[in-house]
């Protein structure tokens, strides 16, 4: 039997949702049980966890009255762990340090430092997924950033600004499923980027180019990307983890190639600038590491059929991601899973798959929910093995669980080749 989502589970799901926050700054309780009804919570379960009787709730909901004390709408928040300033109320003691309360930060920061609200952002995106932040980052260049390009007093800076965030909008449209608007935005970003003299982030943006191209299945695109950003680079600031990026992403198209020698060759660069490099750091670049480096490296490993390396790589990317990066940890997991699904390991597979029924329902990240489902097209093949099957029906009812909770940003099913990378914004 489905297990009905709870009053928290579908409010936590909905707090990046501009329909949400209008109803919460209106304070119309009534409209707020309206929409969780819709979303799957019964009228029964709305009221026991609101402590209210069926009928008042029905009055609520039917208009005929109102919320009107404050000690209500604090009983409300700390029932469905609805944030206290989205009501008007101070921060209740319950309240996570995070997403909840970087995403309101970048908001903040937002109005007055571009840098500050990239870094909030990114921060929230890393645990939440860029579904429920990528509204947010469009009206941030909207409002604030593309006055100050119109105005002919400022100088380059604003250039990078808006080149740093339409890029990061193109990564969370990526990860919202919309691949075509991520590319137009990446299309946007890199002569922004130009004609601020960043070369670094110009090849920045290539690289994210690559990975895209990737996604779409053009490899020869993808190696196009990844060639051209190398040769951007050569005319910036050295900046080792970014070249080791750029060799990363050449050697993903090379291994969707079948270029095997190449391929492991391009790794190998890329992992010796990572061993040299002496704490490099651009303000505007998301960080390539080594924990992104092993999961890139399980996936050029697993496209070239080295299926014993693959595992190596893949068990070390779950080792050094830490939890803190959610999105990036179930990537990983999910890259294992796979790994061990090819090897027809398949108690292994399972043991992974089941850590990954762990992830967070309310991770805004249609990109992990594709790749989520790609697994489990690949254990169907196995369903004839208890241990499978038995996973295969636990998966199908948190799928339907995430699937509601994430409704508002789940678009049509799209195509692409599935790749499973865990690239941050």
């Amino acid at each position: 039997m489905d297990q009905p989502p709870s009053p928290r589970d579908v409010v936590a799901g909905l707090l990046g949702d501009e329909r949400l926050r209008a109803i919460l700054r209106a304070r119309d309780i009534g409209a707020l049980f309206k929409l969780l009804n819709s979303r799957g919570v019964s009228t029964r379960r709305l009221a026991a966890a609101a402590d209210i009787t069926q009928g008042r709730l029905y009055d609520y909901m039917n208009g005929r009255t109102r919320v009107e004390k404050l000690s209500m709408f604090e009983q409300l928040a700390d029932a469905f762990h609805i944030p206290g300033a989205l009501l008007g109320l101070a921060a209740r003691p319950w309240e996570p340090t995070a997403p909840v309360r970087a995403v309101a930060l970048a908001e903040v920061l937002a109005e007055s430092d571009d840098l500050a609200a990239m870094d909030a952002f990114r921060e929230a995106d890393r645990q939440a997924g860029g579904g429920r932040l990528y509204s947010a980052v469009v009206r941030h260049l909207r409002v604030s950033v593309a006055p100050r390009l119109m105005d002919g007093t400022t100088g380059p800076s604003v250039f990078g600004a808006a080149a740093a965030l339409t890029e990061m909008a193109g990564w969370m449209a990526h990860d919202s499923g919309q691949d075509r608007l991520a590319a137009a935005h990446f299309a946007k970003a890199l002569p922004l980027a130009r004609i601020s003299g960043d070369q670094p982030f110009a090849a920045h943006v290539a690289a994210s180019s690559s990975h895209l191209s990737l996604q779409s299945g053009d490899a020869k695109q993808a190696a196009h990307w990844a060639l051209t950003g190398t040769e951007i680079a050569r005319d910036g600031p050295h900046l080792p983890s970014l070249t080791a990026r750029l060799y990363t992403m050449h050697a993903r198209a090379l291994a969707a190639l079948g270029q095997s020698g190449p391929a492991v060759d391009a790794l190998g660069r890329a992992r010796t600038l990572l061993d040299r490099e002496s704490g490099d750091s651009h303000p505007w670049l998301s960080p390539f590491d080594h924990a992104a480096l092993a999961s890139e490296s399980a996936l050029v490993f697993k496209d070239l059929g080295r299926h014993g390396d693959a595992l190596g790589h893949a068990q070390e990317a779950v080792r050094l991601r830490g939890h803190g990066r959610a999105r990036s940890l179930a990537l990983s997991r999910i890259t294992l899973a796979a790994v061990h699904v090819q090897r027809r390991d398949l108690d292994a597979a399972v043991s992974v798959g089941a850590e990954l029924l762990a992830t967070s329902p309310t991770l805004g990240s249609v990109r992990v929910v594709h790749q989520l489902d790609s697994l489990r097209d690949r254990l169907t093949d196995h369903a004839e093995y208890p241990p499978v099957r038995e996973y295969l029906a636990r998966f199908a009812e948190a799928r339907r669980t995430r699937a509601l909770l994430l409704a508002d940003i789940m678009p049509p099913s799209r195509g692409g080749n599935g790749s499973g990378d865990d690239t941050d914004t």
